[in-house]
């Protein structure tokens, strides 16, 4: 027996002196072949290439191609199946060819339609050729009539903002802060802030419009003084606006100076008043900008009524209609069918024919200088703004009308279009520009397009008696044609 236990013994250290020696082994060849200090173990084998030498891109802007004119029945024939589609509802059109100014195709382009917001068009247009670029509005603080009394003088502008960090909804904004500061530096003792909005006169509220519209957040009673357009969220673009922007302004100025914000008041400030403050928007250029990329009716109707101002009209709804009326007359366009209760296109009372829009972008596109049109591709492949140069008959007046292009949304990528030619019609993203006009009875469209020959076309689009998400691709998909027409 102890034999047995003495081999047993032997054999049990024989088998745990080889399990070792095995053990060792791989153990030895895992040392040799998994050294995880190497590239090769940390990158599973792979040799690591070097970094390649930095490309530095050069976005640019390129002119359109002289292609010759474009012609009526190419154009014709590429539009004969997405014209007829029964989305488009009560529809009228036109194109031009933006070199020569020639009319390429067009259906009932002079029957008047609802516009809804490519009425900013006109009014964009108006303000142009109305108003210095550079016009600054200013919102002043004066001394009031009672000891320790302020007026807070609406200027016109609805940008000014009282968020903390001075960052409210509209780039470069006067800020609420900076009024506070000066008040401040006076010295003055505050009790009391009236607010004066005699620089607007008539009603706050246009024909046409529905008061859901202000908690729906596309529209504040107009008023000349007003922070972040209203917007009870600010930096929100379709926030709820409040019924009282000018009063709420004064509110949140009493606030800002340690004073009881409900004992705001309306009121008149007396001529001659000793200024204490002030501040100013950001600049003409600068709000038509904004205007025009996302659609503001806030901005649109308080730069209607800076163009009534300076042409002698009352600066109310009606007195901004007949000053962008009149402003474009003298340019010479034709403004027969014009019906407009509004400089932003929300009332659905207004009326203006596809011509009109065409005609405006056509004279903006013609004048002469140098039109951002659409992408060109850079050294990265992104799309950068190529440049159109208009033919036609140059108008020194018309050419003041070139800025208006450089403010339209571009397809797929800015403002009111960035959500459109991305699932649908893609062909024409970054290639379209143009103003949008959603209501829920209309749909519209107006812009300019390259097309494949490298041509400008010039267009305007308008649909009625359909619903938006049903009008809206339609329209998309004529844009989208236009760009992909070998229009010769």
């Amino acid at each position: 027996m102890g034999d047995l236990a003495a081999r047993r013994r032997r054999r049990l250290w024989i088998s745990v002196a080889v399990t070792l020696a095995v053990l060792a082994l791989v153990a030895g060849t895992a040392a040799v072949t998994l050294r995880p200090w190497t590239p090769e173990f940390r990158h599973g084998g792979l040799t690591v290439a070097e970094s390649p030498a930095p490309v530095e891109a050069f976005p640019r802007l390129q002119p359109a191609g002289d292609n010759g004119s474009a012609s009526p029945a190419a154009v014709a024939a590429a539009l004969a199946e997405p014209i007829t589609n029964p989305d488009l509802g009560d529809f009228s059109g036109v194109v031009t060819d933006a070199e020569t100014g020639t009319t390429l195709w067009s259906s009932q382009a002079d029957e008047p339609r609802i516009p809804s917001s490519t009425n900013k068009v006109l009014t964009t247009a108006a303000a142009l050729l109305a108003l210095p670029a550079d016009q600054r509005l200013v919102t002043k603080v004066v001394e009031g009539s009672a000891p320790g009394e302020l007026v807070l003088v609406g200027g016109g502008d609805p940008t000014l903002t009282a968020q903390p960090d001075g960052k409210g909804y509209y780039p470069n904004s006067a800020k609420l802060s900076d009024l506070v500061e000066g008040i401040r530096a006076s010295g003055r003792a505050v009790g009391t802030i009236v607010v004066d909005t005699s620089r607007y006169t008539g009603p706050t509220m246009a024909r046409g419009w529905v008061e859901i519209d202000v908690p729906e957040g596309s529209i504040a009673p107009i008023e000349p003084v007003m922070i972040d357009g209203g917007r009870l969220d600010p930096l929100v673009e379709y926030s709820p606006r409040t019924m009282t922007p000018a009063l709420d302004a004064g509110r949140a100025l009493a606030a800002a100076l340690g004073l009881d914000p409900a004992a705001v008041r309306p009121g008149t400030a007396a001529p001659g008043a000793a200024e204490v403050a002030s501040v100013a928007s950001a600049p003409l250029r600068e709000r038509l900008l904004a205007m025009m990329l996302h659609s503001d009716n806030v901005l649109a109707e308080t730069i209607g009524r800076e163009i009534a101002l300076a042409t002698g009209h009352e600066p109310s709804f009606d007195g901004a209609v007949a000053a962008v009326r009149a402003t474009l007359e003298q340019a010479g366009f034709d403004l027969t069918g014009v019906i407009l209760h509004d400089s932003s296109g929300l009332s659905t009372d207004d009326r203006l024919p596809a011509r009109l829009l065409n005609d405006i972008l056509a004279a903006a596109a013609s004048a002469g200088g140098e039109v951002p049109a659409a992408p060109a591709t850079g050294t990265t492949g992104a799309a950068t703004p190529a440049t159109a140069t208009g033919g036609g008959t140059a108008d020194p007046e018309h050419a003041r009308l070139t800025p208006l292009l450089d403010a339209l949304p571009v397809a797929g990528a800015t403002g009111s279009l960035s959500s459109r030619y991305v699932e649908q019609n893609r062909e024409g993203a970054g290639w379209v520009r143009a103003k949008t006009g959603t209501l829920t009875v209309a749909s519209t469209l107006a812009g300019y397009v390259l097309d494949r020959d490298g041509r400008v076309l010039t267009f305007a689009l308008m649909s009625n008696d359909r619903p938006p998400e049903v009008s809206r691709p339609a329209l998309d998909a004529i844009a989208r044609t236009l760009r992909n027409c070998g229009c010769s």
